[in-house]
């Protein structure tokens, strides 16, 4: 009794049957990139935790920044909190009694900013470390406006807060920067 052979396996070339297989793959984590070049995460590897290989690819100097920022808001939220008419006096080089509460308040919401860039330090997830960065660009912008409209309704220019405001610029450029570097990604492949 002789066997016959087998004939050979046919290939599956529909739509339904391509898109099953790309469904299974991203499923499973393997497969390589998606469009703006990350590698997928597989429901399996996202439930274990975080892996080396699905690290977001960041600019130079990201961590290194969002470190500077996260001590920076925490030492100027503590001196606001601790010594609010001392920090007024320095920018402001005019002494006004009532605005202890005011500095105060603006303390506790720095150390609370301070606590999302503290959190931004650690985390590996993208889009953690964007709203970290957006935050603080939104935190730039407003402490410049504020403190621009403040100026004009004192009538000075103090050299200390023309210092201020120039720093506020240079901070909010540089984490703009970063964050359009981060969201940006890799250019897509044509």
């Amino acid at each position: 009794m002789a066997s016959k052979p087998h004939p050979p396996l046919m290939k599956k070339h529909s739509q339904s049957d391509l898109v099953s297989r790309l469904k299974t793959r991203k499923i499973l984590g393997v497969g390589g990139e998606d469009d703006d070049g990350e590698v997928h995460r597989s429901k399996l590897s996202q439930m274990l935790g975080n892996d080396i290989k699905y690290q977001v690819r960041e600019p130079v100097g990201l961590r290194v920044w969002i470190l500077i920022s996260a001590v920076a808001f925490t030492v100027m939220a503590l001196l606001a909190l601790v010594l609010p008419k001392q920090l007024y006096d320095v920018v402001f080089e005019e002494e006004i009694n009532n605005t202890s509460v005011s500095i105060r308040l603006y303390g506790g919401a720095l150390l609370s900013l301070s606590l999302i860039m503290w959190n931004g330090v650690y985390t590996q997830e993208k889009i953690i470390i964007q709203w970290t960065l957006l935050s603080e660009a939104c935190y730039f912008a407003i402490q410049f406006l504020v403190t621009s409209v403040t100026l004009v309704e004192i009538g000075s220019l103090p050299n200390a807060a023309i210092l201020l405001l120039l720093t506020r610029v240079i901070f909010l450029l540089v984490t703009l920067l970063y964050y359009y570097h981060l969201g940006r990604g890799r250019p897509k492949k044509i």
